[in-house]
């Protein structure tokens, strides 16, 4: 294989990607608009992107959309996630008075908040965890003639 073949093969590999990535987070930008249409229309007390995430989980627990259909948009949108947040944190220079008492308390509120949400999430990825692979020996085990099946 000549080398601008080679070169070739993998730029057009990575256009598929690229394209893929980006139908991908057009998906999940239909989740969006679908909540935020649903907020208008039935004036709901709640943000339309939480309606739309939502929409999302149902859809993916209901296996109306496949998790592959959305996991590398997904997973390219998480990745530069911190992106997001620079504007948020240059915008507090304007705010002086953030670095006052009043500012160390919020500053503390968050970081605290931020900690035991990480800690609950991954006590909550621990017991999702626990019950797959729970359920993948289970399997294995009925699988392999192991396990016992009862009728209730």
């Amino acid at each position: 294989m000549k080398c601008g073949e080679m070169l070739n093969g993998n730029f057009v590999a990575m256009l598929k990607r690229v394209v893929r990535i980006i139908v991908q987070i057009g998906i999940l930008n239909i989740f969006y608009y679908m909540g935020v249409g649903i907020v208008a229309l039935l004036h709901v007390p709640l943000p339309g992107s939480i309606i739309g995430l939502l929409l999302l989980a149902l859809s993916l627990h209901f296996k109306i959309i496949k998790v592959e259909y959305i996991q590398d948009g997904a997973g390219f949108l998480i990745g530069v996630l911190t992106l997001f947040f620079i504007p948020a944190t240059v915008g507090v220079i304007d705010y002086p008075e953030l670095v006052s008492t009043t500012g160390l308390l919020i500053m503390l509120a968050v970081i605290v908040s931020t900690l035991i949400s990480i800690y609950v999430t991954g006590l909550l990825s621990q017991m999702v965890e626990k019950k797959e692979l729970a359920k993948k020996e289970t399997g294995a085990n009925v699988e392999e003639g192991e396990g016992e099946l009862t009728v209730d």
